[in-house]
């Protein structure tokens, strides 16, 4: 059947499981289907069906609506972790993970990234199960092999949204600091609205980094919650065949470029059979959480960088405006002794009849000379008087 509400399911081959998908209704339907084995499936089916697969409630899967904004969240349930971060938005069993939109390109790295882990992992087993004594594998192998399924796909989309993060805020720090360098060089309308733009790229990116931080925050703090991510644990204790092997699994850790040391596995295994131990998977977020706060402490330093050069140019801007009130001082002193200037000759140059003036025309020689001399002695002193009490520089 191919109806959409009955859904349809499509074998996927591991070369092109994604790419060979359809542009056409793939947005909000299309899932892809990886197993602990490798196999992979695309599923084309409604949110019952998905509900009943993984056996979830609506709630939950409406976390996973694009249409709908939902802060970055994992959530455990009895059967399945509901993954919402970022663009990365899967259901994760104790045997299989469903991830939305794989013709995202933002997505397609996770399923090879998936793709290739669990290859890795299988062809490890395969290759210990000949009984080949002569091949020697890595201690850091063995220990992937044991770990969860479930732990596995969470730290391929931890390490997804993480690098996904980081590199975004490589890219607006290398856009930002000369940006800001041209600004403070030269203040102009071109490169305000250049750093006002970065600006609000950079506030957008660290509200999106700071979820994802604050979700695995939260995650650390509560020893239940991380509890609830179990599912391999819970399914083994809920069936009659659990025994010892249930307490078998072993997390290696997702550090990039570093490794726990024996004498920790050590320590850790001591305490395997407690079902209340949660140190594994403590170990698995507190790895992205370091890595994630870095992150933030960039977008934060960056920010204050910002507000430092915010700081500077209004100092720049406070300097030139106190340069402007300092001209004016000095025009409006001169156009007052001008004005006197244009007293004097206002008075001596109306036409009304008098005769104190006749045969005194050498007295015009000495009044312009005097009015401008007492123009500018009185243009002086306003000045100096100015200086004496700071309005002007010296």
């Amino acid at each position: 059947m191919t109806g959409r509400e009955s859904g349809f399911v499509v074998p996927a081959d591991p070369q092109n499981a994604v790419t060979g998908l359809t542009k056409k209704g793939a947005g909000s339907r299309s899932w892809i289907l990886m197993d602990s084995s490798g196999q992979e499936t695309v599923l084309d089916v409604d949110k019952y069906e998905i509900m009943h697969r993984v056996q979830i409630h609506a709630r939950d899967l409406r976390i996973l609506d694009p249409l709908l904004s939902y802060p970055s969240t994992i959530l455990g349930r009895e059967r399945a972790i509901v993954l919402n971060l970022e663009h990365i938005k899967a259901i994760i069993t104790a045997d299989e993970v469903l991830l939305r939109d794989p013709l995202d390109d933002n997505v397609v790295p996770i399923v090879e990234d998936l793709r290739r882990r669990l290859k890795q992992v299988n062809v490890n087993r395969d290759e210990n199960g000949d009984g080949n004594l002569l091949v020697q594998h890595d201690v850091e192998t063995a220990e992937e092999d044991d770990s969860p399924f479930e732990f596995r796909a969470l730290e391929v989309a931890l390490e997804a949204i993480c690098s996904y993060l980081s590199a975004r805020t490589i890219e607006l720090e290398t856009a930002v600091y000369p940006a800001l360098d041209m600004l403070t060089s030269k203040i102009s309308s071109r490169n305000l609205d250049r750093v006002r733009k970065l600006k609000s790229q950079m506030t957008r990116l660290t509200a999106r980094v700071q979820k994802v931080r604050d979700e695995l925050e939260q995650l650390l703090d509560d020893d239940d919650d991380m509890a609830d991510l179990y599912l391999s644990r819970k399914l083994a204790g809920a069936s009659p065949l659990s025994g010892s092997g249930a307490a078998s699994w072993f997390l290696a850790s997702p550090t990039i470029g570093s490794k726990i040391s024996r004498a920790s596995r050590a320590s850790i295994a001591t305490v395997r059979g407690d079902e209340d131990d949660v140190e594994e998977l403590e170990m698995l977020l507190e790895a992205y959480f370091m890595q994630i706060d870095g992150t933030f402490n960039k977008l934060t330093t960056l920010r204050e960088y910002i507000d430092n050069t915010e700081d500077y140019i209004n100092i720049q801007l406070d300097n030139h405006r106190n340069q402007l009130i300092q001209l004016e001082l000095f025009l409006s002193s001169g156009t007052v002794c001008l004005s006197i200037y244009s007293l004097v000759a206002g008075i001596f140059g109306m036409n009304i009849p008098y005769t104190w003036n006749d045969n005194h025309g050498f007295m015009f020689k000495w009044v312009v000379i005097f009015t401008g001399g007492f123009c500018a002695l009185l243009f002086v002193l306003i000045i100096s008087y100015a200086r004496h009490k700071g309005l002007v520089g010296s």
